[in-house]
């Protein structure tokens, strides 16, 4: 890359993501976004910290605060009062000192905190910033396998869509479907002032959104009980890959910062995770599918969620079988990684998670395939993405067909990955764990 076309996209990237800094936390974008997202916060971190550590950390220690007492981290807290979003706190009623939702998001932050720790130009600080947050975090894992894993098979359900991050995946279509519309509250999208509709979920899947959430509020969001009384319950490959990872990753630091109890309960926690992966791989469709766990039945769809799994240490045949469905879907597709098969009938190249290209799956993705040794593709992966962001700007996703910008624009981790594949293509080449 010329040095000053690099030099304008950094700038660029810094610049997003000191306006859409509230100060302890950042927001994905202005308007269509305007409170802290949980995974969202952690990947942002990595792109803060290129600038300035402490921010960075101070990211990752604000969304923390907000751990519920039986270690569940909410994907949304609601620091401040803003009614151009729904569902607002009004309708999560969670109860929380600091309003926040009542589901979770995937399970970054053991990663993020690993990384920043090894980065740091400040050992010291980075140490003693990252003690507090090992414990919070590996209460956050126990919490999954306590309540998201009660047969204890080394994977966990999500009972949401929102949960996964991926909200209108294929891969939850037939699980979805069978989420009633009855009886819900009447309200008001508020996405749809901000980003065009076409590129959002459809109006029948946020009814089923809603009913889960008001299902989830009418039990008290009682953890206890909400995996077994909820009507979707899918096991997802890429949302286990970022858990079994991150589970790796916190293992490895808390033995570097000396506490050896936490260590064996992580490790176990990932090598019981990858055991139980391989139950997940489709030989037919060369890659990992979600179960659902109603049916016990993987899910037949060839999404993203399962090139994801790249990102968990998996065995490097696995490895390198998911490269090769990557280099199909570069046939099939002018921008990677599309987060659909194109060739499925139900692909839509601008609705959301049902075929778009998002930088931070882009992201992990190439992460995991450097560090199993799939270099070729990896750099692929992120060499795409870097004149992805250049042709068509700092959006949240892009049509993987012509690279059209979609859904919000100036995006607050679009631009920290930026950052990341700017800085730190190097680093990619290690073993993750």
């Amino acid at each position: 890359m010329d040095p000053a076309d690099r030099a304008t996209l950094v700038e660029n990237a810094q610049a997003i993501l000191r306006e859409n800094d509230r100060g302890g936390y950042t927001v994905p974008t202005r308007g269509l976004y305007p409170f802290q997202w949980n995974w969202d916060s952690c990947l942002t971190a990595l792109g803060l910290g290129h600038q300035d550590e402490d921010r960075a950390w101070r990211e990752i220690e604000t969304l923390l605060a907000h751990q519920w007492p039986d270690g569940m981290v909410p994907h949304i807290v609601f620091h401040v009062p803003d009614e151009g979003y729904f569902p607002g706190p009004e309708i999560w009623r969670t109860n929380r000192p600091v309003p926040t939702s009542g589901i979770t998001q995937p399970a970054v932050a053991g990663f993020a905190v690993r990384r920043l720790f090894e980065r740091a130009r400040d050992p010291a600080m980075a140490a003693e910033r990252a003690r507090p947050l090992l414990a919070a975090i590996d209460r956050w894992h126990q919490w999954f396998f306590a309540h998201r894993d009660p047969a204890g098979e080394g994977l966990v359900a999500i009972i949401h869509p929102w949960e996964s991050g991926r909200d209108n995946s294929i891969d939850w279509d037939e699980a979805l479907a069978r989420v009633p519309t009855d009886g819900i509250e009447p309200y008001t999208r508020r996405d749809l002032q901000h980003a065009d509709a076409a590129h959002r979920p459809t109006n029948a899947e946020y009814d089923r959104f809603v009913w889960l959430l008001e299902r989830f509020r009418g039990l008290g969001w009682d953890n206890a009980r909400l995996h077994d009384d909820s009507p979707f319950q899918v096991v997802d490959p890429g949302f286990n890959a970022i858990l079994i990872r991150s589970c790796r990753d916190l293992a490895v630091l808390a033995e570097r910062l000396g506490d050896a109890k936490l260590a064996a309960r992580n490790h176990a926690f990932a090598e019981h995770g990858l055991v139980a992966m391989a139950g997940l791989w489709s030989v037919t469709d060369g890659q990992y599918l979600a179960r659902d766990r109603t049916t016990g039945r993987l899910v037949g769809s060839r999404s993203v969620g399962g090139l994801l799994a790249a990102f968990a240490p998996i065995p490097q045949d696995r490895a390198r079988a998911l490269g090769h469905r990557i280099e199909t879907l570069a046939g099939r597709s002018r921008h990677l990684v599309p987060s659909h098969d194109p060739a499925d009938p139900r692909f839509d190249a601008k609705r959301y998670w049902r075929g778009p290209v998002w930088l931070i799956v882009n992201y992990m993705i190439a992460d995991g395939l450097a560090a199993a040794g799939e270099a070729a593709i990896a750099a692929r992966i992120r060499a795409d993405s870097i004149d992805l962001i250049t042709r068509s700007g700092f959006a949240e996703y892009y049509d993987p067909l012509t690279g059209e910008p979609c859904g919000g624009d100036r995006f607050t981790w679009t631009a920290a990955m930026v950052l990341e594949f700017l800085e730190t293509s190097g680093e990619q080449a290690g073993e993750p764990g």
